[in-house]
């Protein structure tokens, strides 16, 4: 009887061997999987059209600052001067300096804004060309994997790490779009 439990035993390890040497195995593959999840904000950052548009609208965005802060110093010295000037002006003369200096900080300061949201809208516009490439890559990718749904990670509370085709999506993504030094700019 002993013999018999032993055996057992020795069966049901070698079972529990080669069921997992077998599910590696089918994990070395594409994996097949109704759900899949995807890192969106990963896809983007790491794929070489994300890093140079995120280089390219970070020195735009710096230029910029780096515009802004130039102007309001020449504002803001040019307002010194002008009250430096008041004791010495006719009050009326004063206040056509004033309401003309007004004038010129609110149409600065609308170009200013202008220029930010153009440079949003840009970047905006790289990321529909980047979404517009993702979705076949991603439909090829749930195709393959005889899924029905491609999820948001953040969105799901808990899964596995096979599910995950974010790296996968990246390097296809790469393949397709480089690193978008063709895409359009505005």
């Amino acid at each position: 009887m002993q013999r018999l439990a032993s055996l057992l035993m020795v069966l049901a390890g070698a079972w529990m061997i080669l069921g997992a040497g077998h599910a590696q195995a089918q994990r070395m593959g594409p994996v097949q999987s109704p759900i899949l999840t995807i890192d969106s904000d990963r896809l983007f950052t790491e794929s070489d059209y994300g890093k140079n548009t995120v280089r390219d609208f970070e020195a735009r965005g710096a230029e910029l600052a780096a515009e802004n802060r130039r102007i309001e110093e020449e504002l803001s010295t040019e307002e010194k001067a002008l009250t430096d000037q008041r004791p010495a002006m006719a009050p009326a003369d004063f206040r056509k300096l004033a309401d003309a200096f007004d004038e010129k900080v609110q149409t600065t300061r609308r170009a200013q804004d202008s220029k930010n949201r153009d440079l949003n809208q840009a970047l905006e516009e790289r990321r529909v060309v980047f979404l517009n490439a993702a979705a076949p890559v991603l439909e090829q990718l749930m195709r393959e994997a005889g899924a029905a749904v491609v999820m948001e990670r953040r969105s799901v509370f808990l899964s596995s790490n096979a599910i995950d085709i974010t790296q996968e999506a990246i390097e296809r993504l790469n393949e397709v779009l480089g690193n978008g030094a063709d895409a359009p700019r505005e």
